[in-house]
């Protein structure tokens, strides 16, 4: 299957007895694994007589990289969810920092339990594994930081409008456009492995089970974008924001993290496992805790299954 989606990426008509000769197999073992990728993998292929198949827009398929990337990377064709297979290779051992990604998730997850739509080869669905070898103040602003890297990311590209919403958000056009999740195992006091998952809409035009609004870097620039490069600059703004945090902590990202803060001085609701907090937010403090003034009063909020949104956005 891996090989008759690279024949047709380039988005040009092959014909049947093209792919078979390429693939070893007969015209008609063609046309059943074009109807198993439709069925599986739920992308178009389009048939005309006397030209073939293709798919209905050429397909960038993550390339291997090159020696110079700041770490190993794994591309899989097909995986349940990245952030669960570094999470299962650190378990079993396995040396950090290395990265995943997958062409799809099948079970593709963000924060608080919710499904991360994982369409094939639409989007970008990558997670880092790291070791933490300085306690709570090394994870202290961490899903910040890497919201940091991949907003650099983005604006590397072309989109100056994007920016961040507390804790790990990052919108374009007050639109989510990716999401952080990071998942721990070990002793967060002392030493222990981190799965640093990224997924950010790249090429995706539809999603159906998204309850919230949401765009891709394709609606916003109006072309299809080269996930390659994409790749490139998240990795190279991660390996740089990474070392400034295990370095000089939280405090040498803030002042950048608060100039993309796109609801400074909004007011806000913060809903926590009991209740809801009203406030007007005042920005982030040097560990990533969110700073509200609410009833006059300042106050800090951090923790992993909080969520945030505007007072007046229903």
């Amino acid at each position: 299957m891996q090989t008759l989606l690279k024949l047709l990426s380039d988005g040009r008509f092959h014909s049947g007895e093209e792919l078979g000769a390429l693939l070893g197999v007969s015209r008609s073992a063609v046309w059943k694994r074009l109807e198993g990728f439709e069925r599986d993998y739920g992308m178009a292929v389009q048939r005309v007589r006397g030209k073939g198949y293709r798919l209905e827009e050429p397909l960038g398929i993550i390339s291997s990289r090159s020696g110079l990337d700041p770490w190993p990377l794994d591309v899989l064709f097909s995986i349940d969810s990245t952030n669960a297979e570094v999470l299962r290779r650190l378990s079993a051992g396995a040396a950090a920092p290395f990265a995943i990604l997958g062409e799809r998730q099948t079970a593709g997850r963000g924060r608080r339990g919710r499904q991360w739509e994982s369409p094939f080869g639409a989007n970008l669905y990558y997670t880092l594994g790291i070791t933490v070898r300085g306690g709570a103040q090394e994870l202290e602003g961490l899903s910040l930081v890497v919201g940091l890297a991949v907003a650099r990311a983005i604006r590397a590209l072309g989109i100056e409008s994007v920016g961040l919403k507390w804790p790990n958000d990052v919108l374009v056009e007050g639109k989510k456009i990716a999401g952080i999740l990071l998942e721990l195992t070990g002793d967060p006091a002392d030493i222990c492995s981190v799965a640093i998952g990224v997924g950010i809409n790249v090429n995706m035009r539809k999603a159906d089970s998204i309850d919230q609004p949401w765009t891709s870097l394709r609606e916003v620039l109006g072309r299809l974008v080269d996930r390659n490069e994409l790749l490139r600059a998240l990795e190279s703004e991660l390996a740089f924001v990474l070392s400034r945090h295990r370095e000089l902590g939280f405090a040498a990202s803030r002042e950048e993290w608060e100039s993309l803060h796109l609801w400074q001085g909004r007011q806000v609701t913060l809903s926590t496992a009991s209740n809801n907090i009203v406030g007007r937010a005042l920005g982030i403090d040097e560990r990533g805790a969110l700073r509200l003034l609410v009833d006059g009063n300042e106050q800090c909020y951090s923790g992993g299954e909080l969520s945030l949104r505007l007072s007046d956005d229903s």
